[in-house]
């Protein structure tokens, strides 16, 4: 299990035009192999992606977050709830 250090974030993402659960799953695996995240969770059927990491990586975590949905599925657009 990851270490956490110091505040934790939580952000809520919408993944619009996200139509393959397998991608929804490829992208959930990939963000969770990041170390900055803590644990990552996309839900196809609502195309939620939700995010969570210290504070202070939050922003590099959702920088390589965008990278790895525009690689995966590059038709999505990540939208903050």
């Amino acid at each position: 299990m990851k270490q956490q250090k110091g505040k934790i974030m939580k952000k809520i993402y919408i993944l619009e035009d996200l139509d393959c659960a397998n991608c929804a799953a490829k992208i959930e695996n990939a963000i969770n192999e990041l170390d900055i995240v803590n644990k990552a969770s996309v839900t196809f059927m609502t195309k939620k992606l939700v995010l969570d990491a210290d504070e202070d990586k939050m922003e590099q975590a959702i920088q390589e977050t965008v990278k790895i949905v525009k690689k995966i599925e590059p038709d999505v657009i990540m939208k903050e709830k």
